[in-house]
């Protein structure tokens, strides 16, 4: 837990360093990339990386609880998947939110 504040401190460096950077990407012939085009992919990127980060941490610690609480009582085994599954779709919220992002036009 001690590496958590690293962890951001780095993350936030990195993020400062990609906003400053030039954006490339594909783009098709004769077209002119937006002037937000590289924001978006920033974005996008820490829309599904925070969320990916969240949904790890909360099967992480929603999955050993589980396995604790069905080591104890073998019936809770489907109420305990339920809440790990329920961690799990933070994730893919966060993807499809970072799709929403890039698909907008402008």
């Amino acid at each position: 837990m001690r590496k958590l504040p690293l962890i951001l401190l780095l993350a936030g460096v990195f993020m400062m360093m990609a906003s400053v950077a030039p954006a490339v990407f594909a783009q098709a012939a004769g077209s002119t990339p937006s002037p937000n085009a590289g924001e978006k992919f920033i974005a996008a990127g820490i829309a599904f990386g925070l969320a990916a980060f969240g949904a790890g941490y909360g099967v992480g610690q929603s999955g050993a609880a589980a396995i604790a609480a069905v080591t104890e009582k073998a019936e809770v085994r489907t109420t305990a998947l339920i809440f790990v599954v329920l961690a799990e779709a933070i994730a893919i919220y966060g993807f499809a939110i970072a799709i929403l992002i890039l698909g907008q036009t402008g």
